[in-house]
């Protein structure tokens, strides 16, 4: 069943009538280039390095207007839940994230967390006594900074190991047995990163470039203040692009029969004066339906091995995608393809333009993560 809120409401046809249309050893991956620093700030652009080994630390024009992949494996189930801790595991998912792209660490070691906790730490209090923790706590609140080790996320042994920044507060009023409650929590990944970008990076240099962030914006600032300075990095907004989202789709889609989606829904916004928004919310048999046919065309025009039906291409998001537009076209007379996707969910996450992200089932964020990793990198600045 189909259903679109907008000020509209349909029950839609049926699935045929839509047819028509590792290694977790702690380690911070050291580099055999030999690559001469001439400065501190590193700016190598990841895009940059897909090409040629000698075009590797400079820019290469025809390289840099790269997208994401064209193909990438099908969501499949990680024994994650196995191998990482369950607490923190628990933080990791249900948590909506606000994502940001962080280029590469300058000498930062996985074997000094305990120190980075006490500086943060330091550096927190220190912003506080200037007035800039202010906006976000009470001038008497006392903070506690951990950072951990999240062994088990990695995927290929170029990947860094997954690091969780958390931030507990007591405000001076509570009581001395009460807990410090959570105030901010963040991380940093690196899921199946590019390994010739990543084998490129001077010996000094840790890639880390997804960071997730959830809590206090001011004491969010705090933290990347404190990574810039201490690791010689930036940071960035990471939006989830149309193409992105549009891949989420479809690889949660195909995930209904192990992993039930229980819907498929959209949010699309239409340009209009004012701007119309459209929630298009599609029944998860439906949505299934569809991407099986769409899947079956592509064994139709001849492909099938078993390497490519583990596959799945840009062509099948783009069948896919077309397949939902024409089928709200078709009773509402309203052309998506007019306006833009801002949010998809389904049971396994939820993605917003913005940048806000939500993994809810561990079993399946492998891939997802590593669709964003390979977003994170190409968002960085040359």
């Amino acid at each position: 069943m189909f259903k679109s809120v907008s000020g509209f409401c349909l029950l839609g046809p049926s699935p045929q009538d839509m047819e028509r249309h590792h290694n977790s050893a702690t380690r911070t991956p050291l580099n055999n280039v030999g690559v001469q620093r001439r400065s501190k700030s590193y700016r190598l652009s990841y895009r940059s390095c897909l090409g040629t080994a000698a075009s590797r630390l400079g820019l290469t024009p025809a390289l840099t207007a790269r997208r994401l992949n064209t193909s990438r494996r099908a969501l499949k189930p990680h024994g994650v839940a196995e191998k990482v801790d369950p607490e923190q595991l628990a933080l990791l998912v249900k948590t909506e994230w606000q994502l940001s792209y962080v280029t590469p660490l300058h000498q930062f070691r996985h074997t000094q967390l305990k120190s980075y906790s006490r500086r943060l730490a330091a550096f927190i209090a220190a912003g506080k006594q200037q007035g800039l923790a202010v906006a976000v706590e009470n001038p008497q609140t006392t903070f506690r900074v951990s950072f951990s080790l999240v062994e088990g996320m990695t995927e290929s042994a170029d990947d860094a190991e997954t690091v969780l920044i958390q931030i507990h507060a007591r405000p001076s009023f509570a009581g001395q047995d009460e807990p410090q409650r959570p105030a901010w929590s963040g991380w940093l990944t690196c899921v199946n990163g590019n390994p010739d970008y990543l084998r490129s990076l001077p010996k000094d240099f840790t890639c880390l470039p997804l960071f997730g962030s959830s809590g206090a914006e001011g004491l969010g600032a705090l933290v990347k203040s404190w990574f810039q300075q201490s690791f010689d990095c930036c940071f960035g907004p990471l939006e989830v692009s149309h193409t992105s989202l549009q891949w989420l789709m479809a690889l949660w889609t195909n995930c209904h029969t192990e992993a039930s989606i229980q819907h498929l829904k959209m949010i699309w916004t239409l340009p209009a004066v004012p701007p119309l928004e459209v929630t298009y919310t599609v029944n998860p048999e439906d949505a299934w339906e569809l991407w099986r046919s769409v899947r079956k065309q592509k064994e139709n025009r001849g492909g099938g091995g078993e390497e490519e039906e583990n596959c799945i291409d840009i062509e099948e998001v783009a069948d896919f995608v077309q397949g939902l537009k024409s089928h709200f076209y078709r009773h509402f007379r309203l052309d998506l393809s007019a306006g833009s996707l801002n949010q998809v969910s389904t049971a396994l996450g939820s993605a917003k333009h913005s940048g806000r992200m939500k993994i809810s089932n561990s079993r399946y964020m492998t891939t997802t993560l590593t669709l964003l990793t390979e977003s994170a990198l190409l968002k960085m600045p040359i």
